[in-house]
């Protein structure tokens, strides 16, 4: 079913876009996953395939005109995730093919030389954001306070847990432009999204949106 945004960010086409010196940006967890991690493109769909150059390419742009890229902590969590269950998909397929069961999270957890794999593909993946990137100048608080306010903008603004305190520090840091391949981040009144998301991109079109820089 296709997804109606309903877009208040200014949208920014990353493969049209020339970053300047100027610019700053938090890039985004998705960002990070098809830039550091170097199994990514394993268990992508064909139309997916794209973004392992778009994001990449834009990354390198930035960092060629000196613009300043910002990492979150809190996407060491989530890339952690996204790698994990990777590497358990990329073992399950290798597994079935042999006539074995696949692993569920726990057992694959436990499973020695693929806990070893999985520690090394987020070192190596986060040894890349940080040599690309620096930390957001503020630091993202999940306390109490942060906690009621995500949880108070969870029900107008359709992003995940992870996305709202990610956006969360963002606004802390003074950061509104955010580097991102979720299309929710478009609903988000106040930021500009560079994306390459093309419903996303098409749905800012529509909507008088997306801006040319």
């Amino acid at each position: 079913m296709p997804i109606n945004y309903a877009v208040a960010a200014d949208v920014v086409d990353v493969r049209r876009n020339t970053p300047t010196a100027g610019d700053t940006f938090l890039v985004d967890t998705n960002v990070w996953f098809w830039t550091g991690y170097s199994r990514a493109g394993l268990k992508l769909p064909s139309w997916l395939a794209s973004k392992l150059i778009d994001y990449p390419d834009y990354l390198h742009k930035c960092l060629g005109v000196g613009a300043t890229l910002h990492w979150c902590g809190l996407s060491l969590c989530e890339l952690a995730h996204l790698i994990e269950k990777t590497e358990r998909e990329i073992w399950n397929d290798a597994e079935i093919a042999a006539g074995r069961h696949a692993c569920k999270t726990k057992e694959y957890r436990h499973t020695a030389s693929e806990r070893a794999r999985v520690v090394a593909e987020v070192e190596i993946a986060w040894n890349a954001v940080e040599s690309l990137a620096s930390v957001l100048p503020a630091p993202a608080l999940v306390d109490a306070p942060n906690t009621t306010a995500a949880l108070a903008e969870f029900k107008p603004v359709v992003l995940d847990g992870y996305d709202l305190f990610l956006l969360q520090a963002a606004r802390a840091a003074g950061v509104s432009q955010i580097i991102s391949d979720d299309g929710e981040f478009c609903e988000v009144a106040g930021i500009t999204l560079f994306t390459s998301n093309p419903a996303v991109i098409v749905a800012a079109q529509t909507q008088g949106k997306l801006i040319m820089r």
